[in-house]
């Protein structure tokens, strides 16, 4: 069995993000490279583009970080000053998904940018209201769909800052955070959405580490929709009564849905309308999929009293939802995570989850 590695980041943050880096040097330096590289071409952008353009995109968006989260850029510049990295590649281990919307709108605008032929993108995400489970308790959940490649660099941070409340994020190596709970009992993740209004904005990693410093749930939906995002995401929140908000944001616009009394599943393609007119044309294989897996989804929360065991199961389904590499995109579930706001229960499994056992953590 797999089993997912734990890192403890503590302390101011620079020195958080200094521990990161110092711990992982070699593969984030690795991890980095191969997205600033998979910026460069067209199957995932739409553009053939200089390595010297793409940074500078990134490093414009490095501004728009610094205004929306200086404390969490202090903590990226210890990860730079440990990995030799600049903010800018690092920008781009983060925001990868959110940055190729970017580049697709604004890399070169004398020429028309084609459809890209790769989606890795393939996350599958779930709210549980307290009257849809067996055990009276609100779950959130999701896979995270990406490149098999980025499998190996897939870690659990379990954070301390000294001005915010603790949390856990599964994330990969050089990230701030992708999925995650805090000791407040707000937990958020996402899933990717393609857009046509990509802009130099905050990608959404920023996002998801400024939701886990919030008390409150209100405060964390501020943080999202206070954002100028560099991309497109269908965000889910939740916080430790039940409570949550599902926000399908592409880079300009976005839609707000509370969680009522019936369960919330959504994948990759755009479910409001006004975001379908901004949406990017998916490649037909990742459109099947993600339509696919949407029904599989509901279909398996269909039942009246799910348990966190019923969600592991959904995740492990090989039907539609538990995704195995396959040419041309080489898509896999790299791994999950299921929380529990209310008690602080929070379950991850490295790797793909049909083939490996969840561990159990508590915030």
């Amino acid at each position: 069995m797999n089993r997912i590695r734990i890192v403890n980041l503590s302390g101011a943050p620079y020195d958080m993000g200094w521990q990161h880096g110092k711990r992982f040097k070699d593969e984030i330096q690795r991890f980095t490279e191969e997205r600033v590289q998979l910026c460069q071409g067209r199957e995932w952008t739409g553009r053939n583009l200089s390595r010297e353009a793409v940074l500078a995109l990134a490093d414009a968006c490095v501004l728009e970080h610094q205004d929306y989260a200086p404390d969490l850029m202090e903590e990226l510049q210890g990860m730079a000053d440990a990995t030799g990295l600049s903010l800018a590649e690092l920008v781009i281990n983060n925001g990868f998904t959110d940055f190729i919307d970017t580049i697709y709108n604004i890399g070169d605008i004398s020429v028309p940018a084609a459809m890209p032929t790769m989606a890795a993108d393939n996350c599958t995400a779930f709210m549980v209201p307290p009257s849809r489970s067996a055990s009276d308790q609100a779950f959130f959940g999701q896979t995270w769909d990406m490149h098999a490649s980025a499998t190996p660099y897939v870690i659990l941070i379990h954070g301390e800052p000294e001005s915010a409340p603790a949390f856990l994020t599964f994330t990969v190596t050089g990230c701030v955070g992708m999925i995650g709970m805090n000791s407040a009992g707000i937990s958020v993740g996402v899933n990717n959405l393609m857009a046509t209004d990509g802009q130099i904005g905050v990608t959404w990693p920023f996002v998801v580490r400024k939701v886990l410093q919030q008390q409150d749930l209100d405060s964390a939906l501020d943080c999202l929709t206070g954002a100028k995002l560099a991309g497109a995401h269908n965000y889910m929140l939740m916080d430790r009564n039940g409570n949550g908000y599902e926000i399908e944001a592409m880079s300009t616009w976005h839609h707000v849905r509370s969680l009522e009394d019936e369960t919330i599943a959504h994948t990759n393609h755009c479910l409001i309308q006004q975001n379908l007119d901004n949406a990017r044309k998916r490649p037909p294989p990742s459109q099947n999929s993600s339509e696919d897996r949407l029904r599989r989804a509901r279909e398996l929360l269909a039942n009246a009293d799910v348990t966190v065991e019923d969600l592991m199961a959904l995740t492990r389904d090989e039907v539609a939802i538990c995704t195995r590499p396959a040419p041309p995109m080489h898509v896999e579930s790299c791994g999950a995570a299921i929380m529990s706001p209310s008690s602080g229960d929070f379950w991850a499994v490295w790797g793909i989850p049909a083939d490996n056992a969840y561990q159990h953590f508590l915030i």
